[in-house]
């Protein structure tokens, strides 16, 4: 996905390439927005020193020389932290955690209005917050709380449910089959009083409030930004969210800290590597 965004954070133009090849797609979705605006060329990856970004990076490179800005992408959630400090939901705060949960997580931290990336560039890199002493291979994978709360570790919880014996609606949307399941259905599922799904999301919100009382005790936020389907799904997922985070936390520690939905979606990562982009020398 691209977008093209102006000066004042204004999204110009948007492009999103389904494409297994990561390369052609960015460089696809890059040129149907250049003309809104090519003066910089900025990449936002949910993991910037995986092979499909990197080659990524360098076909951007390729083709739109020196508007590429140089080095590697931003973190997808520290991208995210900058835009909703910048024009989102925390607009003006300087001291801001970002954590969002779809296909995959993410997290980033605002300090005095400056991203914090860290020695290596992997600072906020929450999939692999520990919450569950039980070690498992996917745990190793793809980190403890990714596996747990990501989109598709939802639905791999709740097939386990039902392979354990739990009926669920869902496996009647799904027509029978489990392997259709998506998280859309498991949302639709909850939304509707399947006792199943709403038992799955509960447990995810337990999760995802553990994991933002974490990422708060260690950085004291004036906001904590929940965006991902903490956002798109608030209707199931804001309130118990909130509910664990000030199960976790200090009382003083709670009244003092603002918590809001994401109010910038998808857009987030690309609008705020837009941002950054323009505060390097050019």
């Amino acid at each position: 996905m691209a977008v093209a965004v102006d000066d004042a954070g204004l999204v110009l133009g948007r492009a999103d390439v389904a494409d297994a090849d990561v390369p052609r797609a960015a460089c696809a979705a890059a040129e149907q927005v250049s003309a809104a605006s090519a003066n910089v060329v900025a990449v936002a990856s949910i993991n910037p020193e995986s092979p499909a970004s990197i080659a990524a990076m360098r076909t951007l490179g390729e083709r739109f020389r020196s508007a590429l800005v140089p080095g590697a992408a931003i973190p997808s959630g520290t991208a995210a932290a900058v835009a909703e400090a910048w024009v989102g939901a925390a607009r003006g705060a300087k001291e801001v955690v970002y954590f969002g949960v779809a296909d995959h997580t993410s997290a980033g931290i605002l300090r005095d209005g400056l991203p914090v990336t860290g020695a290596h560039r992997r600072a906020a890199s929450v999939a692999w917050l520990a919450l569950n002493p039980v070690e498992r291979e996917d745990y190793r994978k793809a980190g403890c709380l990714e596996a747990e709360v990501a989109a598709s570790g939802i639905v791999r919880r709740l097939v386990w449910r039902i392979k354990a014996g739990d009926r669920s609606r869902v496996q009647d949307a799904a027509g029978g089959d489990l392997a259709a399941v998506t998280i859309e259905l498991v949302l639709s599922a909850a939304r509707t009083g399947d006792g199943v799904a709403i038992s799955v999301m509960r447990d995810t919100a337990k999760y995802l409030g553990m994991a933002a009382a974490n990422l708060v005790v260690i950085d004291d936020p004036e906001v904590l930004v929940l965006g991902g389907i903490m956002a798109s799904a608030a209707d199931l997922l804001l309130e118990p969210v909130r509910a664990e985070i000030a199960r976790r936390l200090p009382g003083s520690m709670m009244q003092a800290l603002t918590i809001v939905p994401a109010t910038l979606g998808r857009d987030a990562p690309a609008i705020g590597v837009a941002r950054l982009a323009a505060a390097v020398p050019r």
